[in-house]
């Protein structure tokens, strides 16, 4: 977390006693709270870090709905039991929502209701405070100005219609002031603009932050112009675009929610979004991660640099493609400690490992000539779950000798740099873990016995695999029994997303795919190693026709979003949007047998879990309890 939300972070937590967590609560009238409040530059920074602090939680998994959402990662079944888990498999409900950011449930789940209000607030009195020139006092409102967008948004995605909290009610109004109703999508989308444009057009917030010091963390101009790039492709997306299974869910005045004629100018106007968010974001000196960024301890083969580098775009922090970082709640040992395996036999659990990816994510990511495992024709996907022994070829990312499933061999870079598995490379982490020849790194040993495999009871990776990724290359074990932790932003905006996103806008908006669309799609690829997307099918699938052709490209897209942001959570949302999760999270989730000894017991595909979506999913569910208080609210369908 940054010093910005550091030196106020104990003044935020007192403001949630100030704010309660219920849908669109007035609060008493209490003048003397909110004169002290912005009495001075001292406490108007305070109340701007509360502001922040209202954040939605993208680190933890029982605070953030993508990260078990979608079952792109799991726990093994004595961990199950996790709010977060039980989201991911079905289990919410009105009556007990399990991640509840409209009625808010808690210190680090809060109402983004209650956030709103908290910058109305601030905008209703920062113009008062005597101490802060002109322009602080601009870049405040429109740094809260760009939350209030950002928590409504969010509210969006996660609950479809809301009712926007646009100002907040006088007190001396009825109560019946806070009973309104959910809004029409295009409207709520339209109010969220609104505010995005407010703050663009003001040009209030600084290109870069100059004091690395004490506003890390805070936003930016790119920021804002990337958060209007993502409002607008969620528009276009099917999800809120033209959405003709929600023709029965009507409002109070008996019309759909959703728009029922899907609009094409949408995905014109997110590219052209995009490209100017590219625009600013370059004007500001940010980029994709790359090699020369990546600064090693020792000398490293391409190989493994770039590995590194792949993981470090994520997870060093404030790095050149970072637009944002959410500091609220860093990606801290909390979720650090189950992602990292233990490198040598130890006797204590200081990291439990248990954060598991299933074969489904696994089996996402290409090959080493850049095209799906089961289009490639020289990939063995038939035998891919088969045994082989690690070679010359692969000894940067396999053990020399020793022997794992085929389906980890011939992968791109992106694999490697994303999971680590049984016999599979893992550079750092470890104070024994930075050879002179990094073909000697350490390595997972995960069979049941060994030393990476069950500690405690419930402490075992379940499927074999660890999200590597969403560790830092700065955690480090000091010896076999106690780690050092290196927290980071976890990125809720990186520059990668951006170039996808406008891929994705322009393909959508055009009769066919051109150079333009493959363009933003080969900048990522390269960066991972590959050659770019025309050349790779051409000459290594079975389909070389596919990127030429709308639905092709729109299906590569979306691929190479569930390769690039793989564990970050971009799935859940995406796959919502593209409303493609119905057809893709009705199945087994799976992974090798860990509670094997035996080398081929072990490479046995094992089933965990079996999940489960239906249109109902697509949204969460309204909270009883806030229907209870607000006659007029609607529930999702399908709740």
């Amino acid at each position: 977390m940054t010093k910005f939300m550091y030196k106020y972070i104990i003044c935020g937590l007192l403001a949630l006693s100030l704010f309660s967590c219920e849908f669109l609560d007035v609060v008493p009238d209490n003048v003397a709270t909110i004169d002290n409040a912005f009495s001075d530059r001292y406490t108007t920074e305070k109340y701007l870090a509360t502001c922040y602090w209202g954040m939605p939680k993208s680190a933890g998994w029982n605070e953030n709905p993508a990260i078990f959402g979608a079952l792109e990662m799991v726990f093994n079944k004595e961990g199950r039991g996790s709010g977060g888990m039980r989201f991911g498999l079905g289990e919410d409900s009105p009556t007990s929502a399990l991640i509840n950011y409209w009625g808010g449930t808690g210190t680090y789940i809060r109402s983004l209701y209650a956030g709103i209000r908290e910058c109305n607030t601030f905008l209703e009195n920062v113009d008062r405070v005597q101490d802060l020139n002109k322009y602080e006092k601009d870049r405040m409102k429109a740094e809260v100005t760009l939350i209030k967008a950002y928590l409504h948004f969010y509210l969006i995605t996660y609950y479809g219609p809301i009712a926007p909290l646009k100002e907040n009610t006088p007190i001396n109004e009825s109560t019946e002031g806070v009973r309104v109703y959910r809004e029409k999508i295009d409207d709520c989308y339209a109010y969220v603009l609104e505010l995005l444009d407010e703050v663009i057009s003001s040009k209030a917030l600084p290109m870069v932050i100059e004091n690395r010091t004490t506003e890390l963390g805070r936003f930016t101009h790119s920021a804002a112009h990337m958060l209007k790039a993502k409002v607008l492709v969620y528009w276009a997306s099917p999800l809120f675009n033209g959405n003709t299974d929600y023709n029965s869910f009507l409002n109070h005045e008996g019309e759909p929610f959703f728009n029922q004629t899907y609009n094409a100018q949408r995905w014109a106007d997110a590219a052209e979004a995009c490209k100017e968010a590219i625009d600013v974001c370059t004007q500001a000196g940010i980029r994709l991660y790359q090699t020369t960024d990546f600064v090693p301890t020792k000398t490293q083969s391409d190989t493994t640099l770039l590995v590194n580098t792949l993981r470090s775009a994520v997870s060093e922090r404030w790095n050149k493609e970072i637009v944002w970082g959410n500091s609220s709640y860093p990606v801290n040992w909390g979720l650090q400690s189950p992602c990292l395996p233990r490198f040598e036999q130890g006797t204590s659990s200081s990291s439990s490992g248990r954060m598991s990816v299933p074969l489904s994510t696994v089996e996402v990511f290409y090959s080493n000539k850049g095209v799906p495992i089961d289009e490639d024709i020289s990939y063995p996907y038939s035998t891919r779950y088969n045994i082989k022994t690690g070679d010359e070829d692969h000894k940067y990312y396999i053990q020399e000798g020793e022997k794992t499933a085929v389906l980890n061999f011939y992968r791109e870079p992106r694999f490697y740099a994303t999971l680590g598995f049984d016999r599979g490379k893992w550079y750092g982490n470890s104070y024994r873990n930075f050879p002179d020849d990094d073909s000697q790194a350490l390595y997972p040993r995960n069979r049941f016995g060994e030393f990476s495999s069950v500690f405690n009871p419930g402490d075992y990776n379940a499927t074999g695999y660890w999200p590597k990724k969403l560790v830092s290359i700065n955690t480090m074990f000091r010896d076999p029994n106690s780690v050092t932790t290196e927290t980071f932003p976890f990125p809720d905006m990186r520059y990668a997303d951006l170039l996808l996103w406008c891929a994705e806008a322009l393909n959508e908006s055009k009769d066919a795919p051109d150079t333009e669309v493959y363009k933003y799609v080969d900048m990522v690829r390269e960066r991972a190693g590959l050659k770019g997307v025309l050349e790779s099918w051409e000459n290594y699938s079975n389909q070389p026709e596919k990127p030429k052709t709308k639905a092709g490209m729109r299906d590569i897209i979306q691929q190479e979003r569930k390769i690039e942001f793989a564990c970050e959570g971009a799935y859940y949302w995406d796959s919502h949007r593209w409303k493609t999760a119905l057809k893709e999270q009705n199945r087994l989730i799976q992974g090798w047998n860990v509670n094997a000894s035996e080398l081929e017991d072990y490479y046995t595909v094992t089933t965990l879990y079996i999940q489960k979506f239906t249109y109902r999913d697509y949204f969460a569910p309204i909270p009883e309890l806030d229907l209870t208080r607000n006659p007029q609210l609607i529930q999702n369908p399908g709740w």
